[in-house]
């Protein structure tokens, strides 16, 4: 077996580019998973704090999903369709009609794109740029949409702009809710748009993430939320919520604008839409933006079959009544204690985020690096985010048991306790 482990490892590190991340941290060869748990090679059994960046809101092989799908596929059900009608899309659109849209008073259209989220950000781009006829674009500081070239342009972060090797254009960055003490970003956004010599370009829409989960878990006010969607109103410019990550549940409802009081022009979904892990990504679009013609955006992989068949059976499943949101709103309450527990351990640690998208800021990158070091070597997948690493982020998945979240807790607790401990041993 360890002959076996030692070529394993030796392909990775000999074929797979130096573009792979996750697994550097986390080494071990996954060959299973169900629920919150991942089971590697050598059978040891690790809690899911991670759920595929949000990608699992559900767990690890649901068993409805999977019977749905392995139905669909014995019975030889479509594969591929391109955007040809098919029973599955069908059933998924009305499944989303149904419990989803029409309860929230929503007139989206909606637009499958490529299968991924950055795909469904470059959408959401264009059809503000082509509906306004404008070009620019405003973002937020820490805002992370992607690292294709137009959603990258809209990303925040450093490290992944400096990947793209050339210039990226067409958006005006401004101060997220919170970044700068003592400035109102919303009423500095306002003037500067609405002053002729403001040098922003009006712009075509204004993006943003009412969580900011790669970015740090910055959660927006909803009175920062309302404020810019009354200056995109103001300015004749689009509202895109970007709910890739925060979205399907992740703050508590299925999205996570819906107790704020605005509705936006567009939406960007993916991850965790699917259901199941599958790739998948959609844009919601109000009936009047629905601009572009046939095939203007497209792709060979826009709607995954496979993902329709899941999808709906979580929304049947999850959404067709209110008894799961009522069970996030529990959960939410034991994270946040559970996560004030490991902040008290750590002098200046702050807690971040909402719902079931929450963490620790302990301050430095290198700190909550080794935290999640110890936890995964104790048993437990989690990972940091934030502008230098500086945040602890928790994003198991919804469905975690009570039970096995106060386990994956008592790790986390554990590994701060030692992380600690050794940082004031290595300080003496």
């Amino acid at each position: 077996m360890a002959k076996d482990m030692t070529k394993t490892h030796s392909i990775y590190e000999r074929r797979e580019s130096e573009a792979r991340s996750y697994c550097r941290g986390m080494p071990a060869v996954f060959t299973k998973a169900q629920g919150s748990t991942l089971t590697d090679r050598d059978g040891n059994t690790y809690i899911d704090f991670l759920a595929g960046c949000s990608s699992l809101n559900y767990g690890h092989n649901d068993p409805d999903m999977k019977a749905a799908l392995i139905e669909h596929i014995e019975h030889d059900g479509i594969t591929h369709g391109l955007d040809l009608h098919t029973d599955a899309k069908g059933d998924f659109l009305h499944a989303l009609e149904t419990h989803i849209l029409e309860p929230r008073d929503m007139d989206h259209r909606v637009m499958f794109t490529g299968p991924t989220g950055a795909n469904a950000v470059e959408a959401a781009m264009k059809i503000a740029r082509k509906s306004t006829g404008r070009t620019n674009v405003i973002a937020f500081t820490n805002g992370f949409h992607g690292v294709t070239m137009g959603a990258l342009a809209a990303t925040g972060n450093g490290y992944h702009r400096g990947g793209a090797a050339m210039d990226t254009h067409g958006v005006t960055r401004m101060p997220f809710d919170g970044f700068a003490e003592g400035v109102d970003s919303v009423a500095l956004l306002d003037k500067m748009l609405s002053d002729g010599s403001g040098g922003i370009d009006a712009p075509a829409a204004i993006l943003l993430e009412t969580v900011q989960g790669e970015g740090g878990l910055n959660a927006a006010s909803p009175n920062f939320v309302r404020g810019v969607a009354d200056v995109a109103k103001k300015h004749g410019a689009l509202l895109i919520i970007d709910d890739i990550q925060a979205g399907c549940g992740r703050t508590g409802t299925f999205f996570s604008f819906e107790e704020m009081g605005v509705m936006p022009d567009i939406v960007t979904m993916a991850k965790s839409i699917s259901g199941f892990g599958l790739p998948l990504a959609l844009v919601l679009v109000r009936p009047e933006y629905d601009v572009f013609g046939p095939a203007e955006h497209n792709g060979t992989f826009r709607g995954n079959t496979h993902a329709f068949v899941t999808a709906k059976t979580a929304i049947y499943k999850f959404w067709s009544d209110d008894k799961f949101q009522q069970d996030l709103g529990h959960k939410t309450v034991m994270i946040t204690t559970a996560l004030n527990e490991i902040a008290e351990l750590i002098p200046g640690a702050t807690l971040k985020g909402r719902g079931l998208m929450q963490g620790v800021d302990v301050g430095s990158g290198e700190l909550a690096g080794q935290i999640c070091a110890r936890a995964y070597e104790k048993g437990l997948v989690i990972e940091t985010s934030g502008s230098d690493d500086e945040v602890v982020k928790v994003l198991a998945p919804l469905t975690t048991s009570m039970e096995t979240f106060r386990k994956g807790f008592n790790i986390l607790l554990d590994a701060t306790r030692d992380t600690v401990a050794d940082s004031k041993i290595a300080a003496e």
